[in-house]
């Protein structure tokens, strides 16, 4: 089948009558089939999609202008409703549950024009840095069958990486978009807390998910949230701030404009952070700097505690919000026999969830209990202040932050699973644009030693993806000439 580089390029061939929605959907259902075993599809919306695609080319053959996202083939994440449709997080709790309606960024695509040809594998409940925590089995990376494309997000990632879609929509709470990005080699976008509403979307940990994208390219990424993102009736978090023409701005961007950079030089030096990494790191903040731009090193000394705030944070807010799956109000229930209603409970709930799942709930009614709520949760919403404050006095002299997206490349199916710690600690430069609710992009701009791909992160101050587009449309130009 033919490879569209971008949406753009897509349109282009749909007007001069190079090819067809249908034949175009017809090609990637085919191709989803022929790379059945990668496992990024949970569920593929064959006959919809079809359906769709007849229906859009009869628009097209009548004059109807393009819609912005006409006959674009589109995949989402296991956790995003799509109503008629069986939506579960990967989780066995939530087998046989279909949605009753659709996610607001889901509908805000349909309106656009988008064929969403189906949904994609995770980590169950989006917890996991691997893929590999799902009830359907793990999804592969799209180059190496033997590694992880990432978590939690990994299906929405390994099938915009093998071109099973044009582009996807994944959920970030800590990295969960960028991280799979990065191990898969494509672009990542994780908007500011409230830029994209998240009704429709599987709670994990409420104050820190978001909607995030996926794409080939930035102009995509930017197309897509221009669509999905602002004010939404159903989402009192939704910020109010008014939605620009990203797409329109970058056209204009000026390649030449002088940015001021800053790299948390704790990151950069960490010991876990792989020397490879490093290396191509440093260049390109050397590269950069030579074409004009201040890049400078700025001290950041609360990195150490960012995983363990994370992990408090989030995993308190899952205990919380998977209560409701009790066997008796919503989700699986066991079918042993039981004398008492708490036994249903905890047959139920230990049936239904995975052990990943169980553990963070465990985590997170710990740090909630009686004793320890001051000593860990309130502790950590303290210093979840101080990285805010800390980061808000670096925009007031910097256009944006860089810091590398992961410590290392995609590890082997397995190599972490043993030691939940290690893999926790893999999300050590992801997880702060989520305590701080900044907007923050993965860059596929480097190859590994071992022929991995890997990224460069860049984040901006909260509401300012414009700026964040921009930089990063200058960055990926000006670095692969």
């Amino acid at each position: 089948m033919e490879s569209f580089q971008s949406i753009a390029a897509y349109h282009q061939a749909l007007a001069q009558g190079a090819t067809t929605i249908l034949q175009t959907t017809e090609a990637y259902l085919n191709r989803i089939q022929q790379y059945k075993a990668m496992n990024a599809y949970v569920e593929v919306f064959e006959q919809e999609a079809l359906e769709q695609a007849i229906q859009q080319d009869q628009l097209i053959q009548s004059g109807t202008p393009l819609l912005p996202l006409q006959g674009v083939i589109v995949g989402i994440k296991d956790v995003l409703h799509y109503k008629g449709k069986a939506v579960t997080a990967a989780s066995k709790m939530l087998a046989g549950y279909k949605a009753t309606y659709h996610a607001t960024a889901v509908e805000r695509l349909l309106a656009a024009g988008a064929i969403i040809i189906g949904r994609q594998n995770c980590d169950e409940f989006a917890m996991g840095s691997s893929n590999e925590h799902s009830v359907y089995g793990p999804a592969q990376h799209p180059q190496y069958s033997d590694r992880v494309p990432g978590g939690s997000s990994g299906g929405s990632a390994a099938a915009v990486a093998a071109n099973l879609c044009m582009v996807s929509l994944g959920s970030d709470t800590g990295g969960s978009v960028r991280q799979p990005a990065d191990f898969c080699g494509i672009v990542g976008l994780k908007p500011s807390y409230g830029r994209v509403s998240r009704h429709g979307l599987i709670a994990y940990a409420s104050s820190f998910d978001q909607i995030g994208i996926f794409s080939r390219t930035i102009e995509d990424a930017a197309l897509l949230l221009q669509i999905i993102a602002g004010e939404d009736e159903w989402d009192s978090t939704v910020a109010s701030w008014s939605v620009p023409n990203y797409v329109e701005e970058l056209q204009q961007l000026k390649l030449d404009q002088k940015r001021k950079v800053a790299y948390i030089g704790s990151a950069v030096h960490h010991p876990s952070l792989d020397p490879a990494i490093k290396a191509s790191f440093l260049k390109a903040c050397s590269e950069f700097k030579a074409l004009g731009h201040i890049v400078e090193e700025v001290h950041f000394p609360l990195l150490d505690y960012i995983v363990p705030t994370y992990y408090i944070l989030t995993t308190a807010e899952a205990s919380s919000n998977l209560s409701r799956y009790d066997g008796v109000r919503y989700g699986y229930r066991s079918q042993a026999p039981m004398p008492e209603l708490s036994d249903l409970y905890v047959k139920s709930r230990s049936e239904g969830f995975g052990k990943e799942v169980q553990r963070r709930i465990l985590l997170g009614t710990y740090v909630l209990s009686s004793g320890y709520y001051d000593a860990y949760f309130s502790k950590a919403q303290q210093v979840r202040r101080l990285l805010l404050n800390q980061v808000t006095d670096i925009f007031k002299n910097y256009d944006a932050i860089w810091m590398p997206t992961v410590p290392a490349p995609a590890w082997k199916m397995g190599e972490k699973s043993e030691n939940p710690t290690d893999m926790y600690l893999a999300d050590i430069f992801t997880v702060l644009a989520n305590l701080t609710g900044l907007p923050a992009i993965s860059l596929p701009l480097f190859k590994h030693g071992s022929g991995l791909p890997f990224g460069l992160q860049v984040m901006t101050n909260r509401g300012e993806e414009l700026s964040l587009l921009s930089i990063s449309s200058q960055l990926m130009a000006q670095m692969q000439r």
